[in-house]
C-alpha cells in the first residue's frame, strides 16, 4: 500500500498540480498586497485630501502606502518558489535513482531473434 501511494504521489500530474496550487497561492498574496497596500492608498489619498479630511488618523489610516508589506509578500513568494524548486529537484533525483536501480536490477530481455537462435542451438545439441 505504501508503494502504491508513493507511485501515485510521484506521478508527474500530482506533483505539477501541487506546485501550481502552492505557487498560485503565493502569487495571490503578491497581487492582494499590491492592490491593498500600494495601489488603493495611492488612489485614495488624493480623494481623501480633496474631501478635506484633516484628521491625521483618517489620513494615515487610508492614505499610507505600505511598501514594506508588499516587498514582504514578494520576498515570501521568492522563498516559496526556491523551496519548491529544491523539493522538485530532490524528487527528480530520487526518480533517476529509482530508474537506474530498476534498470540495473532487471537485465533487458534478449530480442526475439536471439531467443530463436538459442532454441535452435539447444535443439541441435540434443
Amino acid at each position: 500500500m505504501l508503494k502504491e501511494f508513493k507511485a501515485f504521489a510521484m506521478r508527474g500530474n500530482v506533483v505539477d498540480l501541487a506546485v501550481g496550487v502552492i505557487i498560485g497561492a503565493a502569487f495571490n498574496k503578491i497581487v492582494s498586497s499590491l492592490i491593498e497596500d500600494v495601489i488603493t492608498p495611492l488612489v485614495l489619498k488624493p480623494a481623501l485630501e480633496a474631501a478635506n479630511l484633516t484628521h491625521l488618523d483618517e489620513l494615515t489610516l487610508f492614505g499610507t502606502v505600505k511598501y514594506g508589506v508588499f516587498l514582504s509578500a514578494v520576498l515570501n513568494f521568492i522563498i516559496v518558489a526556491f523551496v519548491l524548486f529544491m523539493v522538485i529537484k530532490g524528487i527528480n533525483a530520487a526518480k533517476k535513482r529509482d530508474d537506474a536501480a530498476a534498470a540495473q536490477a532487471a537485465p533487458p530481455a534478449p530480442p526475439a531473434d536471439i531467443k530463436l537462435l538459442t532454441e535452435i542451438r539447444d535443439l541441435l545439441k540434443k
